[in-house]
């Protein structure tokens, strides 16, 4: 007997449709694992998995027979991939469905930062219009100097919604592209110091850690802008706070931070960030793509046929 795990916040609809599939086993938090019995950890061959905490070698220690952890989501920087393939334990992600709505937001951030909507909108809705007259000029964005760091799947997205802004465009990414004419650097500072707005698009985990250092930060100068639409460990948080509160930089667009949801209250007292709640893939139509793909995956596993988007 094999028996699918859910762990996880899931929305109502994925839960039923995880039900109906696979009549699984469910827990809130991979930290109820203890409270399984011998016989129904024993049975566990393949996990749905959702969430931003860690599931690393002592979770997997606990489901003996585990063979799949399909994660929800395209980063699977909370699963330890490296704990997986010692165990030969395959990891599933749900990558490409989601490249549109993470684009459409981190290009949406920028708009709303550089022209400053949220202010103007609070302008208008206060009676300051009415009152005082027209909100003070922001500033253009088309035509400007772009630079994406990570020109993976979301990256070369979010680069080419920018292109339709007659921007110019630069990239850091591990090695060179094809592109059409954009600028390569192979150092993220050199990056910066050639642009105006930085969007960060890399994977998340130990390897990217503060890879959007002080340095990079301070390169991109007092008119520059960060737009985050990783994760929060990608920059130097705390630099970037120091850079926003001192002006060294013009403002920001963040969707991901560290420590989410209870994010540094800092970030509160700043009128030059735009500030969302990790919703880069939020939408009824791409969550219900990804829950689709991670099940398409789970299914494959037991039915013994190839896995539709294998990490490792």
């Amino acid at each position: 007997m094999t028996a699918t795990l859910v762990i996880g916040p899931y929305s109502d609809t994925d839960t039923a449709a995880l039900d109906a599939a696979f009549t699984p086993v469910t827990l809130a938090s991979a930290a109820e694992l203890p409270s399984l019995d011998d016989a129904t950890r024993n049975a566990i061959t393949a996990l749905a998995y959702k969430g931003h905490h860690a599931f690393g070698a002592a979770e997997m220690d606990q489901l003996p027979n585990l063979e799949l952890i399909a994660n929800y989501g395209v980063g699977y920087d909370a699963i330890d991939v490296s704990a997986a393939d010692a165990r030969g334990i395959k990891v599933t992600n749900t990558p490409d469905v989601l490249n549109d709505d993470v684009a459409d937001l981190a290009v949406a951030m920028l708009l709303m930062q550089v022209r400053e909507m949220e202010q103007a909108s609070q302008w208008a809705r206060s009676g300051n219009w009415k009152s005082k007259g027209e909100y003070r000029l922001n500033r253009k964005l088309s035509g400007g100097r772009a630079g994406i760091v990570g020109l993976g799947r979301i990256g070369r997205e979010i680069a080419d919604r920018l292109a339709a802004f007659k921007m110019d465009l630069h990239y850091y990414a591990r090695s060179e592209k094809e592109t059409p004419g954009w600028t390569y650097h192979a150092d993220p500072v050199a990056l910066a110091e050639a642009v105006d707005y930085l969007v960060i698009a890399l994977v998340g985990g130990p390897d990217t850690e503060k890879f959007v250092s002080k340095e990079v930060i301070d390169a991109l100068g007092p008119r520059g802008v960060v737009v985050n639409i990783s994760r929060g460990t990608t920059v130097d948080e705390a630099a970037l706070l120091d850079a926003l509160e001192q002006g060294r930089i013009a403002g920001a667009g963040l969707d991901v931070f560290l420590g989410e949801p209870d994010i540094d209250r800092r970030f509160y007292a700043l009128d030059n960030v735009v500030i969302q709640p990790h919703q880069g893939s939020g939408t009824v139509e791409t969550r219900a793509a990804m829950g689709q793909l991670q099940r398409d995956n789970i299914a494959a596993f037991h039915a013994g046929q190839p896995l539709l988007t294998a990490v490792n």
